[in-house]
């Protein structure tokens, strides 16, 4: 697509769920966690709490001193699991079909949910399908993507064919953008449906802009912060957003490079980048004012399945430039909230950097109109139409 298109987005209509739900949820990954998946996902489900359904969530236990935790509304099934290799702070459920199929015996839900595609979910897939319980599940992580990353593409086509026999085998699979259920419809996925991520708009708020922050970032009141947000990984397109920093700085522009996060590529990153400023792993109530005290996001990922980056820059005020695919190519009006590059074009992502930088009113405008653009993605909403989806699903069984 042409970045400088902006098409319009499909929106499904949902009707509210008629009644509360006993709602079992299989995720491999959970907070204190830190990773896109397990952020939004307790988001949602503690708001599908908060609108009376009652929550079972069943996940790997973290460590020797996990208990799980258990609530009116809520309880905790921890099962067996395996540090994931490179991620040791992750874990990988092992297969647990015997123990669901008791526990779901004697405390029978609703609707099974399921996030994540591991071991442990394809064993409550099949422990749902023992007792004829109805199944969602999320697509929500670009596995088969990654593979390129990690010198294992070879993988790319049986990963791809184990995702598409797990989703199918549920009523519904939700996407997060318009564009990733076209992708997965020509590869064999069926009964996609679109649900954007939310964003929690009172918590990233452009009032969180600190200038004392900005002031230990050793910055002047007129040097523009470019702000790279995630985990320091090889999916992430690092390489990009230094040379784009880089390219900045050759120009003359007075910017200031700021990494937020970490992962197995900090130390190469710092070494490609010795002048920048590396934040580590920031608490959310650190990341609000991280991202509102920068000028412009750098997002250079190309493997991404949503991006919650873009949503919580723009709920910030700060405008974002990325490539025109997942959450910003649906989100981002070019020229007005950010930017966009074509997928294919890095040189035209670095360009677009220079330009946009040459005037400071450029970004001063865009910030204007970042917040309004996701000011309607609030959890709630999105609990709303999760809820709605569960409860078709249960209708069909």
């Amino acid at each position: 697509m042409d970045a400088t298109s902006n098409n319009p987005i499909t929106v499904e209509l949902f009707e509210p769920a008629q009644r509360s739900l006993r709602i079992a949820v299989v995720t491999e990954t959970w907070p204190p966690e830190v990773n896109g998946v397990a952020v939004t996902l307790s988001k949602l489900i503690h708001h599908l709490g908060q609108r009376h359904h009652t929550i079972q969530l069943i996940r790997p236990r973290q460590n020797k001193s996990d208990k799980g935790y258990e609530e009116t509304g809520w309880s905790e099934l921890l099962l067996r699991g395996l540090p994931i290799p490179r991620y040791p702070q992750l874990k990988l459920g092992l297969p647990s079909k015997k123990e669901l199929i008791k526990a779901w015996s004697t405390r029978r839900p609703d609707l099974v949910h399921i996030a994540t595609e591991g071991p442990l979910s394809w064993s409550a897939l099949q422990a749902a399908h023992t007792l004829r319980l109805p199944v969602t599940s999320d697509f929500r992580t670009n596995f088969h993507s990654y593979c390129q990353h990690y010198g294992v593409g070879w993988l790319t086509k049986p990963i791809m064919a184990y995702l598409k026999k797990f989703h199918n085998r549920t009523a519904f699979t939700m996407v997060p953008t318009q564009a990733m259920k076209y992708q997965l419809e020509a590869l064999g996925f069926k009964n996609l449906k679109v649900v954007a991520r939310g964003v929690d708009t009172q918590f990233f708020h452009p009032n969180q802009r600190d200038e004392s922050l900005r002031q230990s970032w050793n910055v002047k009141p007129e040097t523009l912060v470019m702000l790279s947000v995630g985990r320091l990984a090889a999916e992430k397109n690092l390489d990009l957003t230094i040379e784009t920093y880089q390219a900045l700085k050759a120009a003359g522009r007075d910017v200031q490079m700021v990494f937020a996060g970490d992962g197995p590529m900090r130390a190469i990153t710092q070494a490609k980048c010795p002048d920048a400023l590396f934040v580590g792993m920031c608490t959310h109530a650190q990341l609000t004012q991280v991202y509102a005290s920068a000028d412009l996001v750098l997002f250079s990922s190309l493997t991404e399945t949503f991006g919650n980056v873009t949503l919580e820059s723009l709920a910030s005020g700060t405008p974002v430039l990325a490539f025109d695919c997942a959450a910003a190519g649906e989100f981002i009006t070019h020229h007005k909230n950010g930017w966009l590059a074509d997928c294919d074009a890095p040189k035209a992502y670095i360009q677009c950097a220079l330009d946009i930088t040459q005037d400071t009113s450029t970004l001063r405008a865009a910030r204007e109109h970042a917040r309004a653009s996701v000011e309607h993605l609030g959890w709630d909403e999105i609990a709303g139409q999760v809820e709605t989806i569960f409860q078709r699903a249960i209708d069909l069984a």
